[in-house]
């Protein structure tokens, strides 16, 4: 594969490489080569290292003195960690919508990704369904208008994207309870209910960090 584009060649590898953790082609405490990476890609060295800086940011990567760049191994508690935090951000730009719209345009961005949802459930198509559920933050950005919180959540967000790749490949079936779920948030949010979409969205994290570690249990 060779890269060619105007904007950060390292941006470009560093998501290549977190697609194939993510979808768990390279493994917890997997070990990457910037060589084989390098010649694989058709890249410099140094733009691999690059990469590499991006991903350990980003929690899918440590990188140790002398011992290189290895995946970021899963457990429990880091589960819990992250699944903790990001209930509380996903609570903050939930309520900034609700604060935030006036007119039912506000809303076409959010409902436009609930159709996708449902159409990705129905064809089973679990990669664009995890991407849409993140989606649904980016659409929140602009009502929240806090870029701390934005930077804090994207670099988030691979990790998450890994953890919820993991619980819905295992489980398909499950992901009509997020839909449900969404569609409780999305009546909250109209509503401007605020402790209802800390419920809905408390309940949402929790249910998803005990699929996560449901999957991990049997993978």
């Amino acid at each position: 594969m060779t890269f060619k584009a105007p904007d950060s060649l390292c941006e470009q590898i560093a998501h290549y490489l977190a697609e194939r953790i993510i979808r768990g082609e390279l493994k917890p405490a997997e070990r990457i080569q910037e060589q084989k990476v390098t010649q694989a890609l058709n890249v410099s060295r140094g733009s691999v290292r690059e990469a590499l800086l991006i991903l350990e940011r980003r929690h899918l990567v440590t990188i140790l003195p002398r011992r290189g760049a290895h995946v970021t191994e899963l457990n429990e508690h880091n589960v819990r960690s992250l699944c903790a935090l990001m209930s509380e951000m996903y609570i903050l730009l939930g309520n900034a919508v609700a604060k935030g719209w006036k007119v039912q345009a506000d809303l076409a961005p959010f409902l436009q990704i609930q159709q996708r949802l449902q159409a990705s459930f129905e064809r089973q198509d679990i990669k664009t369904f995890v991407e849409d559920s993140f989606n649904v933050m980016r659409a929140a950005y602009p009502f929240a208008d806090n870029p701390y919180l934005q930077e804090t959540v994207e670099n988030l967000q691979p990790a998450m994207s890994r953890t919820y790749y993991l619980a819905l490949d295992q489980r398909k079936a499950e992901m009509s309870e997020y839909l449900t779920l969404f569609a409780q948030l999305l009546e909250a949010v109209v509503a401007r209910d605020q402790p209802r979409i800390r419920v809905v969205l408390s309940e949402y994290t929790q249910r998803s960090c005990n699929l996560v570690l449901a999957a991990m249990a049997v993978a």
